[in-house]
């Protein structure tokens, strides 16, 4: 994507690297609700689920109407390919499954940022972590749509369910790692109806 080499190594990751980077992050923000804010294993496990189901909706929201948007001008559109469009052209790149740590670290500075306007400092704390779990998850769900072999299950529907995306309508089915607010806002794949023929018997 870029003739610069140092420019071109942030746009690729193994799938191994955010596990390693966000885990230890997550087990701070929960040591920081329990141990400095006092909260109560309830408390922080309210919140901390909270912040996973809240997730959900913003996987959604990013990759239906921000990652999805189409730009006109020639800067945004070069702004979407490699954010997004690139996935698009080259689905089974290894390197490009999950968010480099160049463009999740910032991301995940922005959101932490704006949620603090809302929640105060522990119980942000909580639900954060729950957030990144959520992030965690969706992450290496979708290298596994695109890697792993399901035969049958949740998992083999989850993938069925992205392949549509990429291989039959990139307008519909935006949910990753669940297609829940497909559901909700109509953006789902239709059954194909069986054809049935009804005889009616003459008198």
């Amino acid at each position: 994507m870029f003739k610069n080499n140092f420019l071109e190594s942030l746009t690729k990751i193994h799938y191994s690297v955010p596990l390693i980077f966000w885990i230890p992050v997550i087990g701070y923000f929960i040591y920081k609700s329990h141990t400095q804010g006092g909260m109560s294993a309830g408390d922080i496990a309210l919140y901390f689920f909270a912040g996973l189901a809240f997730w959900t909706l913003a996987e959604y929201v990013l990759h239906r109407w921000i990652f999805h948007y189409e730009p006109t001008s020639n800067w945004g559109k070069r702004i979407h390919f490699i954010f997004h469009g690139v996935h698009h052209d080259y689905p089974k790149d290894r390197l490009r499954l999950v968010m480099p740590l160049s463009a999740s670290i910032p991301l995940a500075a922005i959101i932490y940022f704006i949620f603090s306007l809302f929640l105060s400092e522990f119980i942000l704390a909580s639900f954060f972590a729950g957030f990144l779990l959520g992030y965690l998850i969706y992450d290496e769900c979708h290298y596994a749509m695109h890697h792993a072999n399901f035969k049958s299950g949740l998992f083999k529907k989850i993938k069925d369910h992205h392949m549509l995306h990429h291989y039959a309508d990139p307008e519909r089915g935006f949910g990753v790692s669940s297609a829940i607010w497909d559901v909700i806002f109509d953006s789902g794949f239709k059954k194909k109806k069986k054809n049935t023929r009804t005889e009616k018997e003459a008198d």
